[in-house]
């Protein structure tokens, strides 16, 4: 804070203020060309169907917990969502950024301090200040006390003047960020509810391929027994009794080795609900014939609106532009204005005393950068980098996104087809098996056809459990591809009293960056905690895409 404040000198004339005046309008003339920027190249255009295929609706409007049926699930999906220790570290980034909000609003604000001071100053009587001093009076017949006591209390004012709106749209970019965070937590969400809900479907494919594991170890041990009284009847040989032996160890091994599986996936799923390690309830009867919730894939466009990271890579974006423009803004001249009033006097009996002892001045500032603009001249062309940078990366998660949808749809209907087919395989396997053994009991076929007719067997389980584990989540990533888990539900979000502005994107033409128009909002958020906005998911007329956004300079 500026404390030193004098009375200024009365006798400046107005011409020679009016005259400094129009020379610091002359710095508005910038004294070099501001750079021209590059463009980023256009990117694909988003298709209007999914290889042919729409609908009226999107899954993505569905709430996770129609979606997931299960309540087992459903209570598990809620309790990660509330202990997930990831999600709240990234509260707190929301936090950090709608604090950046209020640090970016107070620049653009005039800064006001307010303080005293108290000193005591002795001057040489063999210097200026002394010799004056010592012929001075305060008072007829009274000098200047010595050493001078000095005592000021004032008020000073600093104010950038934001003729560029370099300041405010450096706020409105830090309001973008904090979008982009709140919308960077809810794909967390949706990845976080996806990865649990396919952690439970595997855990339930553990317990089906530990069942089906039990069962053919049964059957072989059956067949050992077989084996065994075949040789004591002179009917087999001790080779028969080997392999069977040798086959029921290793499916007892196999057996360990699920048994572990099945714990780490336990923990994983007690990992993001934030729990210590403890078996997770779960009912896997009838697994092969489980059927999640129908799949409407929507429009392509609905994807814009649905997936989180598309809408923060959106957010990134059009504050990258704004960034531009903060960065053009320090070509051109900054106003600034400085103030300060108060009382100043040597004695505190005088300092109240108007007005001999007020002191006030007041400056105004233009100032332009003329030579070595090397720094303003990279910072605005690295600004023009991270822009294209965001161009590029919000086409390719557009780009992410449509492909994920089209490839777990895919999976979904593939994995579905090839589930039926196994259902008859696994039929004629188990048919064959049977046939096999009364044939090796009546000593009318090998021990190797029983042998290879139940490895088969178990194979042929193990594989329709596997695949029927990859169709489930196929299911549960084309959910949350689409955008599900993320819109609907409740979901706490740490918040302050700073209301970020709605911002919504204007085009621009000529070689300027794309222009953000900046609307109020009516209603903060109320303070502690909020419950995040749902994003209309209602088929609506087609969001024009930045994919084909020309950036130019």
């Amino acid at each position: 804070m500026n404390l030193n404040l004098r009375r200024p000198d009365t006798g400046r004339s107005s011409f020679a203020l009016a005259a400094a005046f129009a020379s610091c309008l002359l710095l508005t003339v910038p004294s070099c060309r501001i750079p021209k920027l590059c463009c980023a190249e256009r990117g694909p255009a988003l298709p209007d169907t999914y290889n042919g295929v729409t609908s009226a609706e999107s899954s993505a409007q569905i709430g996770w917990c129609e979606f997931f049926a299960d309540p087992t699930l459903t209570s598990l999906l809620s309790e990660s969502l509330a202990g997930n220790q990831e999600l709240k570290i990234l509260t707190q980034d929301i936090r950090i950024a709608n604090y950046e909000i209020m640090a970016r609003k107070g620049d653009y604000l005039p800064f006001v301090n307010i303080g005293g001071s108290a000193g005591l100053d002795k001057s040489s009587r063999f210097t200026r200040n002394g010799a004056v001093e010592d012929q001075l009076l305060v008072a007829p017949g009274k000098p200047f006390p010595e050493p001078l006591p000095n005592f000021l209390l004032a008020a000073d004012v600093s104010w950038e003047i934001d003729i560029w709106r370099k300041l405010r749209n450096a706020r409105d970019a830090a309001s973008l960020r904090y979008l982009g965070t709140r919308d960077g937590q809810n794909y967390v969400v949706t990845r976080l509810i996806a990865e649990v809900a396919e952690d439970y479907y595997e855990l339930m494919a553990l317990d089906n391929r530990l069942l089906a594991l039990n069962r053919t170890i049964e059957i072989q041990e059956q067949s050992l027994e077989t084996a065994k009284a075949l040789k004591e009847g002179a009917r087999g040989t001790e080779l028969a009794v080997q392999r069977f032996q040798a086959e029921v160890r290793k499916n007892q091994s196999e057996r360990l080795i699920i048994q572990q599986e099945i714990v780490e996936v336990e923990n994983r799923i007690n990992f993001n609900c934030g729990r210590y390690p403890q078996t997770v309830a779960r009912n896997s009867a009838g697994y092969l014939d489980l059927q999640l919730h129908a799949l409407s894939l929507g429009v392509p466009a609905q994807l814009l609106q649905n997936r989180a990271d598309i809408r923060q890579a959106e957010r990134e974006l059009q504050a990258a532009g704004l960034d531009v423009r903060v960065a053009r803004a320090r070509f051109y001249p900054s106003l600034n204005i400085r103030a300060g009033v108060g009382y100043e006097a040597f004695n505190t009996n005088y300092l109240f005393m108007s007005p001999e002892s007020l002191v006030y001045n007041a400056v105004g500032e233009l100032v332009a950068p003329v030579i070595n603009k090397k720094a303003i001249r990279a910072a605005y062309l690295s600004a023009n980098a991270e822009q294209l940078q965001r161009v590029y990366e919000y086409q390719r998660t557009v780009l992410n996104a449509y492909t994920e949808v089209i490839n777990q749809v895919a999976k979904v209907e593939n994995y579905g087809q090839s589930i039926e087919i196994k259902k008859q395989q696994l039929q004629a396997l188990e048919d064959s098996v049977d046939t096999a053994t009364k044939l090796f009991q009546n000593a009318r076929a090998e021990y190797i056809d029983v042998l290879l007719s139940q490895r088969d067997l178990q194979d042929a389980k193990m594989v329709l459990i596997e695949t029927k584990q990859q169709q489930l989540a196929a299911v549960v990533n084309a959910y949350q591809a689409l955008g599900g888990g993320g819109n609907a539900g409740t979901m706490l979000v740490a918040s302050n009293t700073i209301a970020p502005p709605e911002l919504r994107m204007l085009p621009e033409p000529g070689d300027e960056p794309p222009m953000i128009e900046v609307l109020p909002s009516t209603n903060g958020p109320p303070p502690g905690f909020e419950l995040l906005p749902t994003p209309s998911s209602a088929p609506s007329e087609p969001k024009e895409s930045m994919l084909s956004w020309p950036i130019q300079g």
